[in-house]
């Protein structure tokens, strides 16, 4: 179950994008989303019917579009508007992707750029510009489908979905997990727009000092890293995208097919090293 509250003005965007969160969970595991229930929570007494007519029609939208079939529901009176659906999927045992499984020498895939957490806060102060924020509502609304399906065609040992934890979250659950470390690249990483301005004005979410209290001790920064970036790597991401871990020499190959495929903001971002099991090398 996804649930969470409105992060962007427009009820239709808020719609799609909280089932393509839902959703992202299936795909990160290589399975195939089947159904799915809504639950909503809705202030009737200050906000007009309008507005839960369009996130549900965003919603239903974006479940159409992911060939979801929605089973029904359940609508309740709340202070605060939220939306979440529970997904059911399939996928064969044999198939099963996890947070695990990772070999040193692998190469990792990230497929969205990182920092919504960040431009979504400068856009509730105001301050976030046109462009950065039809950039990043673009990418929360795109579902992870194609980049599930793709990776499904290489050596893929493991997968997770970024999400809430950040990536540094994420990523050091997915070494500890697999009794490895991982290097990052930090020039690689894809960022939206204007990030670097955001983080030193400081519109920083509070999930992003959050993630760096639990994970900090994880994550080692060699000298020089800019700080924008040490903050993006904990913040926060609504609807992220999939962070695959895939044999070395099938790395390239897999990155040109996302590319083809209209992901361009894919990129190779990292890779497994023996030892320190969970803990992130940032360079």
């Amino acid at each position: 179950m996804d649930f969470f509250t409105p992060i962007v003005d427009n009820p239709y965007d808020f719609g799609q994008i909280a089932v393509a969160n839902a959703l992202s969970d299936v795909y990160a595991m290589g399975g195939k989303p089947i159904t799915a229930m809504n639950i909503v929570c809705f202030p009737s007494n200050t906000l007009d019917i309008s507005v839960l007519q369009e996130v549900l029609k965003g919603g239903i939208d974006k479940m159409k579009e992911a060939d979801v079939v929605l089973i029904g529901g359940h609508t309740i009176d709340d202070k605060e508007l939220k939306y979440g659906l529970s997904v059911t999927g399939t996928i064969h045992p044999d198939q099963l992707l996890t947070n695990s499984g990772a070999r040193a020498g692998d190469k990792l895939i990230l497929t969205k750029p990182l920092g919504t957490g960040i431009v979504n806060t400068a856009l509730k102060a105001g301050a976030a510009s046109n462009s950065a924020v039809t950039e990043v509502v673009r990418s929360m609304v795109e579902l992870n489908k194609r980049a599930s399906e793709i990776m499904q065609q290489g050596n893929v040992h493991a997968c997770t979905d970024i999400t809430g934890f950040g990536f540094s979250g994420h990523a050091s659950q997915l070494a500890k997990n697999s009794g490895k470390g991982i290097i990052v690249y930090s020039e690689s990483l894809p960022l939206f727009p204007e990030i670097a301005k955001y983080s030193s004005m400081g519109f920083c979410p509070g999930g992003l000092q959050r993630n760096r209290e639990y994970y900090g001790a994880m994550v080692e920064f060699e000298p020089d890293i800019p700080e924008h970036v040490k903050d993006i790597l904990f913040d926060p991401q609504t609807s992220g995208g999939l962070l695959i871990v895939v044999e070395a020499r099938s790395a390239e190959s897999m990155l040109q097919k996302f590319l083809k495929a209209g992901l361009h903001n894919a990129a190779i971002v990292a890779e497994v090293m023996d030892g320190s099991p969970g803990r992130l090398l940032i360079r």
